[in-house]
């Protein structure tokens, strides 16, 4: 982390942002967003934002671009924000997707994961969420929606089909489950019959991983 060549932003909301003046105080890299996201972090972000701004890299959805040896491509995703992307990146025969905050698997977003080393998908919401949540009625409506998170059910459905996930991946990391409406255990169960479930023909061989909120994973190397 001594230095970075660019900074890459998927979306405004304030966990994904929040941090982005003080990084860009201790690094002078270049920051890529396309131009609504940057519009909605000029209007959510202190002033220091715009102060320690030393270069900006326009993108958009579809976009296909080079930050040092690392090949990026940003690809849209199906989220409650200004105009949310994902991004994969392939450098020396590895290959990452991190897709934040899809509301959905579809489109350009469900082929990004495909031959990827390794995969990061975000999960909000536990199974019966229909049941029994203490969350309100608008954070039900933001998981059940085509724009908020996934679920475990969505989740689990996309790892069993082999039409959709290809199951290549050396690494499979779940993220971004919920501490108040959701449990690691429940997510784990949950994806791990769901692989199970999978023709043995194109079995999923890699390290299924659960990203705490509280403790970084260890180095993946692939």
């Amino acid at each position: 982390m001594e230095h970075l060549d660019g900074i890459l932003i998927t979306h405004e909301h304030s966990d994904h942002c929040s941090g982005l003046p003080q990084m860009l105080g201790i690094w002078k890299a270049p920051l890529y967003v396309t131009e609504p996201t940057m519009d909605a972090l000029q209007r959510t972000l202190p002033d220091t934002f715009g102060k320690r701004l030393r270069g900006m890299e326009t993108i958009q959805a579809g976009q296909r671009f080079t930050i040092g040896d690392i090949d990026v491509h940003a690809f849209a995703i199906p989220h409650d924000a200004a105009d949310p992307i994902g991004f994969t990146f392939k450098s020396n025969g590895a290959n990452i997707r991190a897709g934040h905050g899809s509301g959905i698997f579809a489109g350009t977003c469900e082929s990004a994961f495909e031959g990827c080393g390794l995969s990061a998908a975000r999960i909000k919401s536990r199974s019966g969420y229909a049941e029994s949540w203490s969350v309100s009625v608008g954070g039900k409506q933001r998981v059940l929606s085509r724009t908020g998170h996934l679920s475990n059910l969505a989740v689990s459905d996309y790892l069993a089909d082999p039409e959709g996930f290809d199951a290549r991946a050396r690494y499979l990391v779940l993220a971004h489950i919920s501490q108040e409406n959701n449990n690691p255990d429940v997510v784990r169960i949950s994806a791990e019959q769901a692989l199970r479930q999978r023709p043995a023909e194109c079995a999923f061989n890699g390290e299924l991983l659960l990203a705490s909120q509280q403790t970084p994973l260890q180095p993946l190397e692939l």
